[in-house]
């Protein structure tokens, strides 16, 4: 499978005037360490990308205005702007532009910004020269692959999305299945593994823009105090975050597995809480992670699975209590 089942489309299929196109990269490089959150087991970790501004607004604006000095620059130029808003292959054509090359582990690296950039796209009618493609530099490394939490390289240059801790945190839309609960450890919303042992990161300077410097409660966020969100509160917090496109549902779902992998026991009564909630897809995960923190307490309230109506919920519960220990007959 590959990176994506989005179908890709070529420049001219979008816009069939055009004539060039014009890839630029903006570098959102983190000051720390960004795998450094992972040992902190009650602490949510967000994707760098995600700690900061949407950078769909920020790049698209960058991008009108430099379409608009062109514009006025040159005779009858017409040009339109995307940031992943459309089915552009990005990656391919800002390595055909020289901005980089696809590594292993699929996302563009350059020597000067690492794999830490985004990318945004102009499409034009003007004709404009052609830059060289920029020559593949991995050479025999494969730090990316090894790293990988769920194995979601089962080649270089091939990524199963399937497998993807991204792909599950983010645009899976279902329950996250079971095999690779554990593997996602505290990640609620992305994975940023492969890109940040990356080498070529060495050479890459932290983002200057301030907009993209990030935003000091998504640095460490404690699991607990997000757990307890409720959907104004969510809206609110993420307001202008690319988390809040995933919606509440979804990010407790994730929280939810962080909190099971956490064995974090204070935890507990907030878990519990959201065994009733109204969303199956958190209330199934508020079942695993129960049953992680607290066996004992999970089978105390096994009367909740007679009331459950949802199938996948009951199949949580059903594979919870065969492995929780019997409740105490003691008074």
């Amino acid at each position: 499978m590959e990176e994506t089942r989005r179908r890709r489309a070529s420049p001219r299929a979008l816009w069939p005037e055009v004539e060039s196109v014009i890839l630029l990269g903006m570098s959102y490089a983190p000051q720390g360490d960004p795998l450094a959150l992972l040992a902190e087991a009650s602490h949510a970790n967000v994707s760098v990308y995600a700690r900061h501004r949407d950078y769909h607004d920020l790049i698209k604006g960058r991008l009108k205005l430099l379409a608009s000095w062109l514009a006025a620059r040159t005779s009858g130029a017409d040009l339109k702007v995307f940031v992943d808003t459309a089915p552009v292959m990005e990656k391919p054509l800002a390595e055909a532009a020289g901005l980089g090359w696809q590594g292993k582990h699929t996302n563009l690296v350059s020597r000067e910004l690492g794999s830490w950039f985004f990318l945004g796209a102009l499409f034009t009618n003007l004709r404009l020269d052609a830059d060289r493609p920029e020559a593949n530099h991995c050479g025999s490394c494969r730090a990316c692959l090894d790293i990988c939490p769920t194995r979601a390289f089962p080649q270089p240059y091939l990524l199963d999305a399937r497998r993807c801790i991204s792909y599950l945190t983010i645009e899976h839309k279902g329950h996250i299945p079971a095999e690779f609960r554990a593997a996602i450890g505290n990640r609620v919303f992305g994975c940023d593994d492969c890109l940040a042992v990356c080498p070529w990161n060495k050479f890459a300077r932290s983002a200057r823009e301030a907009k993209l410097k990030a935003r000091e409660d998504l640095l460490a966020p404690k699991i607990a105090d997000w757990l307890a969100l409720d959907e104004e509160r969510f809206r609110l917090l993420f307001s202008a975050s690319p988390v809040k496109r995933i919606g509440l549902p979804r990010f407790l779902r994730n929280l939810l597995i962080a909190a099971g992998n956490s064995r974090d026991a204070a935890l507990v009564p907030l878990v519990e809480a959201r065994l009733t909630d109204a969303s199956p897809l958190v209330r199934a995960m508020a079942v695993w992670a129960l049953c992680r923190l607290d066996p004992a307490r999970l089978a105390a309230l096994a009367h909740l699975k007679r009331r459950e109506i949802d199938a996948q919920v009951r199949l949580e519960w059903a594979a919870a209590l065969d492995s929780a220990p019997a409740p105490s007959l003691a008074p």
